[in-house]
């Protein structure tokens, strides 16, 4: 019985390590898994089946056109560019992706999150009021932001970004996900499919019920497509 003891012990530490081993994504065991829609590739990593590593080349690694600026014209006055592995399909089990973010006058990239993902911003051009929430207590956090200035939204956290300057407004956001996803308040509370029951957000937001059903019959913009 007395000897039986350290192997319970170590029995129990396996387990220890192995959970917390299981909090995080594996290490890689080769050195790219080029993303493809092709089932007879036979290996399924992360959403996504690889390419035959003789068939790769370096097109696979490479994206053109983030230097376009994207589309301002619409309600929000902003527009996101996403560099993903959907089209950027050398991201695949990197877990890293980007976006352009571009702004007219006043326009906002409004309050959202990323479920899988923390984000750091950098402005390139113009100047932006950025800020988070934190969980329960929610506290804000709030800068501005000029050329060069850079800001950190912790994974999940509720975050935006507004262009207080003179002139249009372009940052880059860095993400540690191949695909970090994003939840769009507004969009979601007001605009899911189906509509969330009147009678919750009307006692969610303390507002009479006629107010939610005309929010809910708005037609909800997104920037971060």
């Amino acid at each position: 019985m007395i000897q039986s003891v350290p192997y319970l012990v170590t029995l129990a530490l396996l387990a220890l390590a192995f959970r917390l081993a299981s909090a995080f994504d594996p290490s890689a065991l080769q050195d790219f898994c080029v993303a493809v829609n092709d089932s007879s590739s036979g290996v399924f990593v992360n959403g996504k089946f690889c390419k035959d590593p003789n068939l790769v080349k370096v097109d696979d690694f490479f994206a053109p056109g983030l230097d376009i600026p994207g589309s301002t014209s619409n309600p929000l006055g902003s527009n996101v560019t996403r560099i993903a592995v959907d089209n950027l399909l050398g991201l695949n089990t990197l877990d890293i992706s980007l976006a352009r973010i571009d702004f007219a006058r006043n326009g906002v990239n409004t309050p959202h999150t990323h479920p899988r993902s923390t984000e750091v911003l950098q402005v390139l051009e113009g100047t932006l009021y950025a800020g988070f929430v934190t969980s329960n207590p929610n506290r804000l956090f709030t800068k501005i932001l000029n050329k060069g200035d850079v800001i950190v939204f912790p994974i999940s956290l509720i975050h935006f970004e507004l262009n207080i300057g003179k002139t249009d407004a372009v940052a880059l956001s860095f993400f540690n996900s191949q695909n970090p996803g994003v939840i769009t308040t507004a969009n979601a509370v007001f605009g899911s499919n189906p509509l969330i029951n009147v009678d919750v957000l009307a006692k969610a937001f303390q507002l009479d019920k006629n107010v939610i059903e005309y929010l809910q019959k708005r037609i909800w913009q997104n920037s971060n497509n």
